[in-house]
């Protein structure tokens, strides 16, 4: 019943701004569904939906045989998202919900044990100059291939090394400024304050707070459109345009094993507690079809192994370990697109995995509509070999 009221509500608010729209005749796809600023310019909103759609195939190979196929058809995700300004444009907002299972999925006694529709709801505001106020649930600033939104990547979905390390979304205060040296040399710098137990948490903070830190620098100044956060060379950069960054995060006190995300590290007394510190190093170069993003991760914690207070172990263990991520792409002429991506991840006591990717994408209309296919050789730590078959097709209005 609960999730009745909600897409009811849902509904009832897309309908009354679209009855308000003056000018959706002039709109285009891509740009929003309903884009409406009030007549005196007080505040304005533009919705958008997004689906996207899965097809996954998977095959056990060893002993130079495949084994039977498994396949599955899944709404991978199935959002709807929500932005403008209110009394003055340098006061934004953005909301972003999920209604797919895989979205809303996660709920523990530490969220309510409701689903968890809420991705993202933020405050941004230019308070000063080049500086910007965050205030709300939203991604932190950590590798590149995780701030790079799901409807923007290069390849299907995400790499091994972001499976195993991305710090995701929480809730706190951002604070971010960029400068510029010379004629084109920018210089961004973000710190970030977080409750350190992942989104949609009601009970509080359960341990210490999280802070991350990161720097970015672009040398050949702005990307197009923001490109240095979009997967692929669609912008066709006409000189060499190069994007650095490097984050470094620290859980104080963290009771979830992969800092703020993983499984909650419970003992006899309430919960097990431990310092965990995360690194990303990333680099994104574009010029002209060519795209190339490189990422390396480390994570390490002060007490990876989940004690009892008598000092008996609970069976949770914070993994340790590096990642690096490597992938390159071509842009053709027609908008198709061949792609390759390495990944490997080295966990503390376990095999090294490995996973060999090759895509291919069409891009009707840049990553608003798209359909792409990869093709990956997976050597999983304590499994044996796959290969995996997907195809997605994604439509963001």
């Amino acid at each position: 019943m609960r999730k009745n009221y909600f897409a009811l509500a849902v509904f009832l608010l897309v309908a009354s701004f679209t009855a308000q729209s003056q000018a959706l005749e002039d709109m285009k796809f891509g740009k929003g569904m309903i884009n409406f600023t009030a007549k005196d310019s007080s505040f304005s909103v533009k919705f958008a939906p997004r689906i996207q759609i899965l097809s996954s195939t998977n095959w056990n190979y060893e002993d130079d045989e495949f084994g039977k196929a498994n396949t599955s058809f899944l709404i991978r995700r199935a959002r709807l998202k929500f932005g403008g300004f209110v009394l003055s444009p340098k006061l934004k907002y953005k909301i972003e919900l999920g209604l797919s299972n895989r979205d809303i999925a996660g709920a523990t006694v530490y969220t309510g044990n409701a689903p968890r529709y809420i991705l993202d709801a933020v405050i941004k505001w230019n308070f000063h100059e080049n500086f910007v106020l965050w205030a709300g649930q939203t991604k932190l600033p950590g590798n590149r291939e995780r701030v790079i939104s799901s409807a923007n990547l290069q390849l299907v979905d995400r790499s091994l090394l972001n499976a195993a390390f991305n710090i995701d979304r929480d809730l706190g205060i951002q604070l971010r400024h960029h400068l510029t040296l010379g004629e084109n040399f920018v210089i961004r710098e973000i710190f970030s304050v977080a409750q350190g137990e992942g989104r949609n948490v009601v009970t509080g903070n359960l341990g210490g707070h999280q802070y991350t830190g990161r720097l970015e620098f672009l040398p050949f100044g702005k990307f197009k459109n923001k490109g240095d956060y979009l997967g692929s060379s669609l912008e066709r950069e006409a000189k060499p345009k190069l994007a650095v960054g490097v984050s470094y995060d620290f859980n104080n006190n963290a009771v979830r094993n992969r800092s703020n995300r993983g499984t909650y590290m419970e003992n006899d007394l309430g919960l097990y507690e431990t310092d965990i510190k995360t690194m990303f190093i990333d680099a994104i170069l574009k010029h002209k079809g060519f795209s190339f993003m490189g990422e390396y991760s480390n994570r390490d914690a002060e007490d990876p192994i989940a004690k009892n207070s008598d000092g008996t172990e609970t069976g949770v263990i914070v993994p340790e370990g590096y990642g690096i991520n490597l992938q390159s792409g071509y842009l053709f002429k027609k908008n198709w697109e061949v792609t390759g991506r390495f990944s490997t991840i080295d966990m503390k006591e376990k095999d090294v995995s490995n996973q060999y990717t090759l895509g291919v994408s069409k891009y009707i209309i840049g990553h608003k509509l798209k359909i792409q296919s990869d093709i990956s050789y997976l050597t999983l730590a304590d499994i044996s070999n796959d290969v995996m078959f997907r195809l997605q097709l994604d439509v963001h209005f």
